[in-house]
């Protein structure tokens, strides 16, 4: 039967929104390029008829030019309808794409939420309600024993301020003495430069025998 009839042919697949589109374009491009020709002629044609008089000649180019113009005319129409098919095609494209998009979004938002109700099982409110509560009480106990360490103890009450306050101004006293004693040499009162400001003179003993500092003689 089939070499009488032969084989039927397999239906070729219908031709997707995407493969409309990309032939839209193609025959656009096509178009195009033909206006882009035209355009080359008129121009020529132009520049021909401003180099001639007005005769016979010139009214032969200028009906050549308007067959031109005529023709670029026709396609660009024809370009303006393929260019708002081929709007019409990206716009359903796109609607398209949209709805596939949700449909994914909306999947992954059911796959979530039944894991999200099985994580839910296996917590227990009143659990977590009654750990919360523990938790504050572990702290105030923590708090109230870290108090209790730090409270001092040994310390007498009796003591009096006013001694406090003078212990502490001798203290004061005693840090200006120190200050001094580390003063460096160079920062001490000038030697007296008048007689007055001179220190009094080691005393002698009579016959002329040297002494100390206490006026003791010197053996």
């Amino acid at each position: 039967m089939d070499r009488l009839f032969g084989k039927a042919k397999p239906k070729e697949p219908a031709p997707t929104l995407q493969d409309s589109i990309a032939n839209n374009e193609s025959r656009g491009e096509s178009i195009e390029k033909k206006i882009q020709k035209l355009d080359i002629q008129l121009k020529q044609y132009g520049e021909q008829m401003r180099k001639m008089r007005p005769g016979r000649g010139r009214d032969l180019v200028k009906q050549k030019a308007m067959r031109i113009m005529k023709q670029k005319k026709t396609y660009e129409g024809q370009l303006m309808n393929l260019q708002q098919q081929g709007f019409n095609m990206e716009q359903q494209s796109f609607a398209i794409q949209s709805v596939k998009d949700v449909q994914v979004t909306v999947n992954a938002m059911k796959s979530s939420a039944k894991e999200l109700r099985q994580g839910m099982k296996k917590v227990n409110i009143d659990t977590v309600e009654n750990l919360q509560d523990e938790m504050e009480d572990l702290l105030e106990d923590s708090n109230e024993i870290q108090e209790i360490l730090g409270r001092s103890y040994g310390v007498s009450e009796d003591i009096d301020e006013d001694d406090l306050e003078a212990e502490l101004d001798a203290l004061g006293d005693m840090d200006f003495d120190v200050e001094a004693s580390l003063m460096p040499e160079n920062e001490f009162p000038d030697a007296p430069h008048s007689a007055l400001d001179a220190p009094a003179a080691v005393p002698q003993a009579d016959g002329n025998v040297p002494v100390d500092e206490f006026g003791l003689a010197e053996l």
